[in-house]
């Protein structure tokens, strides 16, 4: 069933092919900026100035598509829909700090890329773990990593539809066993939908007494962030003692402010990010942020994403990435490959379960063109993953700078729980 906006005829899942192309773009902008962090990071890299060029890249690029006005005279919303964050070792993510309250990176050090951005309020989101420095790596820095690599790897051969949630956090929690790493507790892979980074349906790294998830079954045309987030520790982050940046506004509550600063900063949060994460980094003012930020959490304007870290001396590694559910097979349209890592990390360990090995073993291109055919035919694969998508209806197809439909009533953001990684 297609997802609708509040114009009826508006649809805004991957059955209509404008959508398709605006993932898909707001993709690639997303890997040439995570590509650009990847090779900034190295030794007395600041981590400051790693978030500023991976938010300047998504911003300018983002800038130079679908600038034509719409039937509505008004142009799309566009830009950064998750700020660029680093978080190094223990720490597990949300990392963002300000200038005077940034960290240098050190050779050894794991680091963790996580970043998205948006076209229209279609959501790409990708997350890349490397280790600074050329050293090979070959203790547990190495397992944590390849445990992480291999469950994001199973997870995209088991988003299929027909299959369920429950299947991917069960290949999760295998493969963490067999690399003596566990998933950590909180993590959440998300459905994305138009202005949503966050929708209902989710994947739970591990199911835990306290945090549990209704089972589903995958459905075509759906879109989801595939999150994975491993600990060589027990899997439980803790509030770590550094400022959180990261917010998103709370689209369901409402409170006139009473300074002035306050009142300047949460004007500019609702002009500019009215529905998606942000860093106070991207605030004009500092002052401003600082004030306004403090007020405007006391009275619950805003969600806050806390830098959560595991024990000291444990270390976390993460995969992330978009994937598309389109008739010829899931698409994964963000996430880099191993690379370096390849070569630079040598875990002693490796996949024993059986099921597992085989689910690894299957193609992520189960029904991909024979290669003499796909060379003749060129980009025909996407164009036919479109065209079945959109079924029998009849569409404009416009290109990124092409007019785009009118817009959908903004989504409210549905996951509300503080303490867990939500993008």
């Amino acid at each position: 069933m297609s997802d609708k906006g509040s114009e009826a005829e508006e649809i805004t899942d991957l059955s209509n092919p404008d959508v398709t192309t605006k993932y898909r773009s707001a993709g690639d902008i997303v890997q040439k900026a995570l590509q650009a962090v990847v090779e900034a990071c190295v030794p007395d890299a600041d981590i400051c100035d790693l978030c500023g060029l991976g938010d300047k890249i998504m911003e300018e690029e983002t800038g130079k598509l679908y600038n034509k006005k719409g039937k509505d005279g008004k142009k799309i919303e566009k830009g950064i829909a998750f700020p660029t964050c680093v978080s190094v070792n223990e720490v597990l993510g949300h990392f963002s700090p300000m200038k005077g309250e940034s960290v240098t990176l050190k050779a050894g050090d794991v680091a963790k890329i996580d970043l998205a951005c948006h076209l229209d309020g279609y959501i790409a989101a990708a997350g890349h773990t490397i280790v600074i420095g050329g050293d090979t790596v070959d203790d547990r820095r190495a397992d944590v990593i390849m445990a992480a690599w291999h469950a994001a790897e199973a997870a995209l051969r088991l988003i299929q539809p027909g299959n369920t949630n429950t299947q991917v956090t069960e290949a999760f929690g295998k493969i963490a066993a067999d690399f003596n790493c566990k998933p950590v507790q909180g993590v959440l892979s998300h459905q994305l939908k138009k202005h949503v980074i966050d929708g209902n349906k989710t994947i739970i790294g591990v199911e835990t007494d306290e945090q549990k998830v209704d089972e589903f079954e995958f459905e075509m045309n759906d879109v989801y962030c595939i999150d994975v987030v491993m600990s060589t520790g027990e899997g439980k982050g803790k509030e770590a003692e550094l400022r959180h940046t990261v917010y998103k506004r709370n689209v369901e509550a409402n409170y006139i402010l009473k300074t002035a600063k306050a009142r300047q900063f949460i004007s500019e949060v609702n002009k500019r990010f009215p529905a998606l994460p942000f860093s106070l980094r991207a605030i004009e003012d500092e002052q401003v942020a600082r004030v306004g930020v403090s007020e405007a959490k006391r009275h619950e304007l805003l969600e806050e994403y806390p830098v959560l870290k595991e024990k000291e001396g444990q270390t976390v590694a993460q995969f992330k990435y978009t994937v598309l559910l389109l008739p010829r097979g899931p698409k994964r349209i963000t996430g880099l490959p191993l690379g370096s890592l390849e070569t630079q990390v040598k875990s002693s360990l490796e996949v024993k379960d059986e099921e597992m090995k085989k689910v690894l073993a299957t193609s992520t291109n189960p029904k991909k063109v024979k290669k003499k055919k796909a060379a003749q035919d060129g980009d025909k694969d996407e164009k036919e993953d479109i065209e079945a998508a959109a079924g029998e209806r009849p569409h404009i197809f416009s290109g990124p700078d092409g007019v785009d439909h009118p817009g959908a009533r903004r989504a409210a953001a549905t996951c509300r729980t503080r303490t867990c990684r939500h993008a």
